[in-house]
């Protein structure tokens, strides 16, 4: 079978443009453009319907797509477990998260899961969006660890961790002395009508932590001022050591943050909100030995 065929026809369907898919294929656009002639002749029919220089897929093209993709996806997993058993554990890992998430992990599993497979390379690609339709479309992708999903279908989900969305002022903050203790808080709580004059610093509402911080702002019925907007979570963490305002942030990057920068952490909600922490791969799969002790060692340092 011919598998580059079928990983040159999938560029051109991810990037829409012969230019790209050349460039990410390290090949010229005149033998892509001849690949895809020759191609649609052998399936007698056109794949692309072309408008200037975007490539749109076909009816015939989106079914040639589910089985090329079906094809590379069941080739990887044979060629995972090919290498499972002709090495010492000696391969690859192939993990999405999202930007930053992984600075806030990895450093915490690395040097376990090297002592236990010194020969597995590992690489991270944090993808700041359409993590779980990348990891369907792209067989290389082992799993993805995030937090901002909804359940697509032909992926399995694992729960990894419930982490609290914590409130964080600079520790100087005329209300940092506010917290109360609380049943069901892990951190002093704090009672987000003090803070509804207050500036903060948020995450754009398209994210998960951004959309945390209006379910609290209409629980509580306050609209306090916005001055900052970021997608970086570190970025909105170091900013409320500053004083710039309050932010609101997941527990893990808190964590990972908080030998840095000067900080108080709260719970806020009532109940206090939290966020899931998942685990995402392709349905029926192959988790090679390395994956899935990459996965336990997760499991083990955020559970």
């Amino acid at each position: 079978m011919d598998f580059q065929k079928f990983e040159y026809f999938l560029a051109i369907a991810r990037h829409q443009n012969l230019t790209k898919a050349a460039q990410e294929l390290y090949i010229s656009q005149p033998t892509l453009t001849k690949f895809l002639q020759k191609l649609e002749a052998e399936l007698g029919g056109r794949l692309f319907r072309r408008n200037g220089h975007t490539y749109n897929l076909t009816f015939l093209g989106r079914r040639y797509l589910e089985y090329a993709q079906k094809a590379l996806a069941l080739n990887q997993d044979w060629e995972k477990e090919l290498q499972d058993m002709r090495s010492s554990y000696k391969g690859e890992l192939n993990i999405a998260f999202p930007p930053l998430r992984s600075a806030s992990i990895i450093p915490q599993i690395l040097p376990e899961f090297h002592r236990i497979h010194p020969g597995v390379h590992i690489n991270l690609y944090e993808q700041s969006h359409l993590i779980q339709d990348n990891l369907l479309a792209d067989t290389k992708l082992d799993f993805a660890i995030l937090s901002n999903w909804q359940p697509l279908a032909g992926l399995s989900y694992e729960m990894l961790m419930l982490e609290e969305i914590l409130l964080i002022l600079h520790p100087e903050h005329p209300l940092s002395g506010k917290g109360v203790p609380k049943e069901g808080c892990k951190y002093p709580w704090m009672d987000l009508e003090l803070l509804a004059e207050n500036p903060f610093i948020l995450h754009f509402p398209d994210q998960n932590t951004g959309r945390a911080a209006k379910q609290l702002f209409d629980q509580y019925r306050i609209q306090p001022p916005v001055y900052f907007r970021s997608r970086n979570s570190q970025l909105c963490i170091q900013l409320a050591s500053q004083g710039l305002g309050a932010c609101l942030a997941p527990e893990t990057y808190v964590q990972h943050c908080g030998d840095f920068w000067p900080i108080r952490v709260f719970s806020v909600g009532n109940p206090p909100l939290v966020n899931q922490l998942v685990l995402a791969y392709r349905q029926n799969s192959y988790l090679s030995t390395y994956a899935q002790d990459f996965i336990s060692i997760v499991r083990k340092h955020l559970g």
